[in-house]
């Protein structure tokens, strides 16, 4: 009976998963409000049909109260934050808040099932970051004044970089040095100057002047990517470049930029590893590039974890083996780095495709609101955040399938990471705030449009009335 049950379930996730990627799509059309409302509340259905089938298959196969006692506990926390949120922000956006819901519920499924402590530790910390970038709309409605603070900006997000350096604090993980330890608490200071650093280049467009103020952007952009680079974190390092680069773009709209800097970048790593590839500096990337040339060719060595996980992809076929059902754990640092593997395995590539265009999704939706707000600094923020956003996801999957090397980046949302979770509730958390704020103004104007085109409409009456007495 158990294996029935999780059969079924099985097929049952895969079904509520396309239909909740549909609708991702569906509520992006400019349909009634009404409408719009009621697909927004089947996602939410869907979104807890899966995670009940998940746990419910997990509860099966280890039979512990445990994983009921953890299923109700994320169950009360979606629920309470999702109807609380929406009355306090009610211009916020329903789809941003069912889509970060629904990602950080798939991270508590497969982290369960890959290390339960490591799930609960999730959990914690991603509660707390609700609680705490709740108030992060509110910040960006009534502080405009935060746009003026690109000076901090540099300062802070430089100097933060740099505690790696110091004794004692900085840490060495993997090869890179890009992490800082105090006790048993550790964090990667990169996830949080990035979102410094997106602010640094809207504020400072703010102030530019010509080609003397574009340069100084540049050269202190330089140094965040310079210091990014001496950790060894190239990943990260990757991630502010490209940000930087459409950042420009979008401010100057000039193609050559977009091609010029891309192409420089091309160059400027193809030139590093030539000169570095046989030195002791970037001795780890070197390895990771050989196993991305030829995983096969280095299975018992650098090319196991990228070999394990095209073999957890490759066995795992478009519906999955189910959960509970593969060997996830066979992957190194597959809570991180390679969930998305154990994703593909388990629940199926299928279910791995629908999460990769719910991620597209945010993507669009992220960038509509870019669009639409007028606010120069804040449509340059939203553009940096969804750049950087989506360029993560790019690098995480691109690296789990063998499509690029390996950096190190994790999934949004998914992948154990506290310095990520909070990272990431902090960007969506702004991102909902700039579309308070379109929504508010849009409101705005809607009512001063309405207003003068009622008092024109009523002058034009008394005059045609005016007219009529006259001419009697």
């Amino acid at each position: 009976m158990v294996r029935i049950i999780t059969e079924v379930s099985k097929y049952l996730i895969i079904f509520f998963m396309v239909l909740y990627t549909v609708k991702c799509f569906t509520v992006l059309k400019p349909v009634k409000e009404k409408k719009k409302r009621r697909a927004l509340n089947v996602q939410i259905f869907y979104v807890f049909v899966i995670h009940f089938l998940c746990y419910l298959t997990m509860y099966l196969h280890y039979k512990t109260k445990e994983i009921i006692i953890f299923y109700l506990l994320q169950m009360v926390i979606s629920i309470v934050y999702m109807v609380s949120y929406h009355a306090i922000y009610k211009k916020s956006s329903r789809l941003i808040t069912n889509n970060m819901s629904f990602l950080l519920l798939i991270g508590y499924v497969m982290l369960t099932r890959i290390d339960f402590d490591l799930a609960k530790k999730q959990f914690i910390f991603a509660s707390i970051m609700l609680i705490v970038t709740a108030f992060i709309p509110l910040i960006i409605v009534k502080c405009p004044q935060i746009k003026n603070w690109n000076l901090f900006y540099a300062i802070f997000g430089i100097c933060f970089l740099l505690t790696v350096f110091i004794p004692g604090l900085g840490m060495n993980i993997y090869g890179s040095r890009n992490w800082i330890g105090i006790g048993n608490f550790s964090m990667q200071p990169m996830e949080i100057v990035k979102i410094i650093f997106v602010f640094f280049i809207a504020s400072s467009f703010e102030k530019a002047k010509g080609f003397a103020g574009m340069m100084k952007i540049t050269a202190v952009s330089g140094i965040f990517m310079l210091i990014l680079v001496l950790e060894k974190d190239l990943g990260g390092a990757v991630i502010f470049f490209m940000v930087f680069v459409m950042m420009v773009y979008l401010a100057t709209g000039k193609h050559s930029i977009l091609i010029g800097g891309i192409s420089a970048g091309v160059v400027a790593a193809t030139v590093g590893y030539v000169l570095f590839k046989d030195t002791d500096m970037f001795a780890h990337v070197t390895t990771r590039i050989n196993a991305w040339l030829n995983p096969f060719e280095y299975i018992d060595g650098s090319g196991y974890q990228v070999s394990q996980s095209l073999f957890a992809i490759g066995s795992g076929g478009l519906g999955g083996v189910g959960l509970c059902q593969g060997l996830p754990t066979s992957i190194p640092v597959v809570e991180s780095d390679f969930i998305f593997a154990a994703i593909c395995e388990e629940l199926g590539v299928i279910f791995g495709l629908c999460l990769l265009l719910m991620y597209i999704s945010c993507f669009i939706y992220f960038i509509n609101i870019s669009m639409k707000i007028r606010n120069t600094f804040y449509k340059n923020v939203a553009f940096g955040f969804t750049i950087c956003f989506i360029f993560q996801v790019f690098i995480n999957v691109g690296g789990v399938t063998k499509f690029i090397p390996s950096t190190g980046v994790t999934l949004p949302l998914v992948s154990y990471g506290v310095s990520s979770i909070v990272s990431t509730l902090v960007i969506f958390a702004i991102i909902q705030g700039i579309c308070v704020l379109e929504n508010t103004d849009t409101n705005k104007n809607n009512a001063e449009r309405s207003y003068n085109q009622n008092y024109v409409k009523e002058n034009n009456s008394r005059s045609k009335f005016r007219d009529e007495f006259a001419g009697e």
